[in-house]
């Protein structure tokens, strides 16, 4: 058992890469060792502790974390550097061979990070404290406020479908989660501090229940009825486990904003088949057709991944096709990153990197004109709008329960506040979303 003492009196720096769950999981990290007596640094101040959660998703977030652990290192010389998340998982003797390293923590590890920590030494080298991926079985709770109004809640972690591009099932482990009534004390807690606005938030929360028999469905009801909390917004949901009767509820909620995150990855059948996806694109469809026929101010957020092995023309062509065609309000594009020891590394066919590059210009811009679209048609209606504490410029931002951005001058009494306005012109700038291998 180490002797609290020894935190007296030490700061620490956190650093999050990645997904709104590893945001979450930080927080947690931060609480553990504030419990401890160690405080989160200030501005102008060296850290004693730097925690650095990492991605894993594509080739550049993996540079990405080794980038920021060393940057982090430098701008903190001396301190005992902590390094967790997906990469740690994956990859850990290339975050172990980094200089100013001291421990690396895998998936199992990163919610018990106390119990890992020694005097604070500095180490030769870093050490690793993983656990093969069918040991990683816990589940720990984690919510986080974010620097402007919302909340992220770990309703789940880990992944059972194996898509053939992905490693999360690997960094992750198996689906498993929290049982709904820990999750509504966490949403009552939130409301409490006077919270307004929370993101479910897991690896694939529509498989929330696997190992408390219960169903997501079952959580969105229970959740609906905590009283303080204004809104809650679903991430990303797969396709099909996005049920109607949730998209039905949804529409009728008190609480639930009709905004909806979906994956789809490819508009091609053959394509999806080679990803090992679980649906279709007649399904996808009948999702989306489905919200806007019962809400049609929805809006609908859609993940797709260009140049993936085995992604001919003919194949690119069907998905830009089948996306022209659909009703949604924006896409998050990403560029295919080779993975190791991914099944898609058996697909012959390769797409080149200008092909790569040219293909994820054409579903931006198609992307930004479903989104002028979607903005236009929301010009002169009636909104709540949750304002945010971030000042920028001297203007404020907020987002509608439709998840239209909105600015207005600065006022601090508008922070944390949701004020019902009508939306006027929009600025017409790439909104779109991409990652890509660069």
């Amino acid at each position: 058992m180490i002797d609290n003492l020894i935190f007296e009196d030490k700061k620490a720096a956190y650093l999050t890469l990645g997904c709104k769950l590893n945001f979450a999981e930080t927080s947690a990290i931060g609480r553990q060792l504030s419990q401890v007596g160690v405080r989160k640094v200030r501005e102008g101040e060296t850290a004693d502790i730097c925690v650095i959660n990492t991605c894993s998703v594509t080739e550049l977030a993996d540079k990405k974390c080794r980038q920021a652990v060393r940057k982090m290192i430098k701008e903190n010389p001396g301190a005992y550097v902590i390094v967790t998340g997906c990469y740690a998982q994956l990859k850990p003797e290339d975050i172990a061979g980094i200089k100013g390293v001291d421990i690396v923590l895998g998936s199992e590890q990163k919610l018990d990070v106390v119990a890992y920590l020694d005097e604070l030494k500095k180490k030769d080298k870093g050490i690793v404290h993983t656990s093969k991926t069918n040991k990683i079985k816990s589940f720990v709770p984690s919510c986080s406020q974010d620097d402007r109004t919302r909340y992220f809640l770990k309703v789940q972690d880990g992944c059972d479908y194996f898509c053939s591009f992905c490693t999360i099932p690997f960094a992750r482990g198996r689906s498993r989660n929290g049982t709904i009534e820990s999750m509504v004390k966490q949403a009552q807690e939130v409301a409490a501090k006077g919270g307004k606005e929370i993101v479910l938030t897991g690896v694939n929360i529509g498989d929330f229940g696997r190992t408390t028999g219960e169903t997501f469905f079952d959580l969105v009801k229970a959740l609906d009825d905590v009283e303080g909390i204004e809104r809650y917004r679903i991430s990303s949901i797969e396709p099909n486990l996005l049920t109607d009767e949730i998209i039905e509820f949804v529409a009728q909620s008190k609480r639930f904003a009709p905004h909806f995150h979906i994956p789809l990855q490819s508009g091609s059948d053959t394509v999806l088949k080679l990803m090992r996806r679980r649906y279709d694109t007649a399904l996808f469809r009948h999702k989306v057709e489905k919200i806007k026929s019962i809400i049609p101010d929805a809006f609908i957020g859609v993940d797709v991944i260009v140049g993936t092995r085995g992604e001919t023309d003919e194949y690119f062509e069907e998905a830009r096709s089948f996306l022209e065609s659909l009703d949604f309000s924006q896409l998050h594009v990403f560029t295919y990153s080779e993975r190791p020891n991914t099944q898609a590394l058996k697909i012959e066919h390769e797409v080149d990197h200008k092909t790569k590059h040219t293909r994820c210009k054409i579903l931006l811009d198609l992307s930004d004109k479903k989104l002028q679209a979607f903005y236009e048609s929301q010009q002169g209606t009636e909104r709540k709008v949750l304002f945010e504490h971030a000042q920028h410029d001297n203007m404020m931002y907020g987002f509608t329960e439709n998840y239209v951005k909105v600015e207005t001058p600065y006022l601090i009494s508008k922070a944390n506040e949701i004020k019902m306005i009508t939306l006027g012109q929009f600025n017409q700038i790439r909104t779109a979303l991409t990652e890509s291998i660069g």
